[in-house]
């Protein structure tokens, strides 16, 4: 059962950031698709260009943001980022070549619903895809002073892999605060369950859920397929409002 209401919330959680504007290439690409990433809703000092000159050091937490989303990764030195991304790619082909081209679109949300992912290192231009980049601006956010710039990097090197991924549970933001503070921790994750805690408790959503379940029966003929989920999503919505 739980296992059930961990899909269902990650396919919601899903379904509540990717737009399908965002599947298209930003203006300017032609033909690669660039990585889908998340955004979090909070106050940031502005972005520097991606093709101004960077002094990153090396642990820094840097984030790209998009349109829709804001992705993360540790920068390690010498013009390289450590990031967590979704691949579908290492399980269909073995060949490190095709792997190490950059995540297309395609390959990251398949990557999403086949829960599998890599943390992979890549050149600070790819990790950013032409987008500004902001430097530890996480720092103010999370109120915990990160660790030193070496033992940080060398966590996100000890890291580089393959890895089980999770929209809620194990993602891009779940890495970088590990490495840099310690802890993993997602606050878009956080705000997000907060958003589904303020539905549930919401109990004008109950009446509604009830109202299209019975509407459901109607059309589609009462069956154990129509009848048990109308009385069984009501009622579990109520007992937890």
């Amino acid at each position: 059962m739980l296992d059930t209401l961990t899909f269902l919330l990650q396919k919601l959680f899903l379904l509540a950031h990717i737009k399908l504007s965002s599947l298209l290439p930003p203006p300017g690409k032609e033909c690669g698709d660039p990585p889908l990433t998340r955004r979090c809703d909070r106050d940031e000092p502005p972005a520097q260009p991606a093709g101004a000159p960077q002094k990153f050091q090396r642990g820094d937490l840097l984030e790209v943001p998009r349109t829709l989303f804001i992705h993360f990764g540790i920068y390690l030195g010498d013009n390289r980022v450590a990031h967590l991304i979704p691949d579908i790619l290492p399980v269909v082909t073995a060949d490190s070549r095709q792997i190490q081209e950059m995540v297309t679109n395609k390959r990251l949300v398949l990557g999403v619903l086949a829960k599998r992912a890599s943390i992979r290192v890549d050149s600070v231009e790819d990790f950013a895809y032409g987008s500004g980049i902001l430097l530890n601006a996480m720092d103010r956010a999370v109120g915990r002073s990160p660790l030193s710039g070496e033992e940080v990097a060398r966590r996100a090197e000890r890291l580089v892999g393959a890895v089980s991924y999770s929209l809620l549970w194990n993602n891009c933001e779940h890495f970088v605060t590990f490495c840099r503070y310690g802890t993993a921790q997602s606050l878009q994750t956080d705000k997000f369950c907060e958003w589904l805690k303020s539905l549930i408790q919401d109990q004008r959503n109950i009446v509604l859920t009830a109202l299209l379940g019975l509407l459901s029966m109607v059309c589609l003929g009462i069956s154990s397929c129509t009848a048990l989920p109308t009385l069984l999503i009501p009622f579990t919505l109520w007992m937890c409002s």
